[in-house]
């Protein structure tokens, strides 16, 4: 997909491969919990166990977002948004009374 230069503005989100690791990482983190609870390690259990809840707490919102449908998550068959209209004198910044002779409101 080429480059808009609005990027930032409307980023978009490839949702499902964060579903797909979030799912990962959570059963990754519960099965760590309970290893570090059968090996006697409190502290990694807890650990793990806060990280398991992240993730999971990760995956409801992403689920969320994919629910939410095309608005919010457009795929491939949307085009990219339009970028933003450049200023009128063409070199990106933006401009402040004051900084051009030619402008009314600024000092001379």
């Amino acid at each position: 997909m080429p480059r808009t230069g609005d990027e930032p503005i409307h980023a978009r989100s490839p949702l499902r491969m964060r579903f797909w690791l979030a799912l990962w990482g959570t059963a990754l983190m519960i099965a760590l919990t309970v290893g570090f609870a059968l090996t006697e390690r409190p502290g990694w259990a807890a650990g793990t166990a806060a990280l398991a809840a992240l993730t999971a707490v990760d995956l409801l919102l992403i689920r969320r977002h994919i629910r939410q449908g095309p608005h919010y998550q457009p795929g491939p068959d949307i085009p990219p948004y339009a970028p933003a209209d450049p200023p009128a004198d063409g070199d990106g910044r933006t401009k402040r009374p004051g900084e051009d002779p030619r402008d009314a409101g600024g000092e001379r």
